[in-house]
C-alpha cells in the first residue's frame, strides 16, 4: 500500500520533515517514490505542500497519515482565511 507520510531529517533537537509518497513496508526514512512538500515545525512559515501531487496520489489510492492530514487541513484553513481577507 502506498502512503503519504512524513520523512524526518535534520539533526537531533531540530527536526525537519519532507512529505513523501512511499510504500508502507519501507522504513520511515528509507527510499521513497516522490517528495510532495516539506515542513519545518520550528519555523511557523515553513510549510509547503504541492496539493496537485497530493490529489493525484490520493486518486491513485494512496493513504494519508494522520500528521499529513492535519497539515493539509492547516493549509486549507490558511488559504480560506486569505481569500476572505482579499474579498473585503
Amino acid at each position: 500500500m502506498v502512503r503519504i507520510r512524513l520523512r524526518r531529517g535534520g539533526k537531533r533537537g531540530s527536526p525537519f520533515y519532507r512529505i513523501v509518497v512511499s510504500d508502507s513496508t519501507r522504513a520511515r526514512d528509507g527510499k521513497y517514490i516522490e517528495s510532495v512538500g516539506y515542513y519545518n515545525p520550528l519555523k511557523k512559515d515553513q510549510l509547503k505542500i504541492d496539493m496537485e501531487k497530493i490529489e493525484y496520489w490520493v486518486s491513485r489510492g494512496a493513504q494519508l497519515t494522520a500528521p499529513v492530514k492535519s497539515l493539509i487541513k492547516r493549509i486549507r484553513r490558511e488559504n480560506a482565511s486569505k481569500e476572505t481577507i482579499e474579498k473585503e
